[in-house]
């Protein structure tokens, strides 16, 4: 088993496809195929299920994908440090979009200030999107809003946040200093793209209490929901980190769940096969320092009640 092996077999689980993959990486089909067999008798398990025409990646082969994918990274890293006299450190940080919005720039230079040798790349997208890339091991680290789902990653809740109700403050709402849960049934809501953290949490909420949402626009990014709320006067449900601004300019009112239903943490995520490095525990204790929601504290919020 080589790590040309490795760079086959990952190509072809990527791709679906032997014919796709061999076309990529400039070789003939059967010497993906060879390669693949060899790699199956290696270590004595099916790493493709072939159906019709497409292949099926196996449990095994998802157990491999991921150790395959870090061990050549690791090679290249480890060619790059040899042949190179400039290797520079890297860390690929995600981030979910709320998070990307109000905390990871901060969280990124204060990082690298503390760690001017490294290189950072971020990358920001929904909750879904995170995870699929750390599964792959295109990103080390993420902090995420939302729940992740596989059981392949460690999720640590270290930064507080809660949700709250945002409205224009020309809305009746801004006029109340309390709602019912049931005052919201027909109003119009500005809500998150599917895969959102923020979205997933509210849409369970309002499910278990039996509440319909009226969805009338949707994005996937806090200023164009930002805005449907100001301009158009819907609802929308955002971490109060997103709002100080709207707030105190007074365009934005907004209630808190008065039974702390929607607070939460946003998670450092990372795969739990990761090797964890220097660099990743200096991130993990940048993130820390921002535990706390320091915004804020004097306003005076209404209240959601069921």
């Amino acid at each position: 088993m080589t790590i040309r092996h490795l760079r086959i077999f990952i190509e072809v689980a990527d791709c679906g496809k032997m014919s796709a993959a061999a076309e990529k990486l400039y070789i003939s089909q059967p010497t993906v195929s060879q390669a693949i067999k060899e790699l199956e008798d290696y270590y004595g398990v099916l790493l493709f299920e072939r159906i019709g025409k497409k292949l099926y990646i196996t449990e095994k082969g998802e157990k491999l994908l991921f150790y395959a994918r870090n061990v050549v990274k690791q090679f290249d890293d480890m060619e790059e440090k040899m042949f190179k006299g400039n290797y520079i450190e890297k860390i690929r940080i995600g981030a979910t979009m709320t998070v990307g919005s109000c905390l990871i720039n901060d969280i990124i230079r204060s990082f690298s200030e503390q760690n001017p040798q490294v290189e950072v790349y971020s990358y920001v997208n929904n909750t879904k999107e995170i995870e699929e890339r750390l599964l792959k091991s295109e990103l080390d680290i993420a902090v995420v809003e939302g729940e992740v789902k596989s059981p392949d990653l460690v999720s640590i809740p270290e930064v507080h946040d809660f949700l709250v109700l945002a409205c224009s403050t020309k809305h009746p709402f801004a006029e109340k200093k309390v709602l019912r849960l049931s005052d919201l049934a027909s109003e119009p809501f500005a809500m998150r793209e599917e895969g959102s953290g923020t979205r997933a949490l509210f849409e369970r909420y309002m499910a278990d209490n039996r509440m319909p949402i009226r969805i009338a626009f949707e994005g996937n990014s806090s200023s164009s929901i930002k805005k449907a709320v100001i301009e158009n006067r819907y609802l929308a449900v955002l971490s109060i980190r997103l709002l100080e601004e709207e707030m105190k300019r007074g365009q934005i009112y907004v209630f808190r769940n008065s039974d702390h239903d929607w607070d939460r943490y946003f998670s450092i995520v990372y795969h739990k096969n990761k090797m964890i490095t220097k660099e990743m525990n200096n991130l993990m204790d940048v993130v820390r320092s921002y535990k706390h929601v320091e915004i804020l504290r004097d306003t005076d919020f209404g209240k959601i009640m069921k």
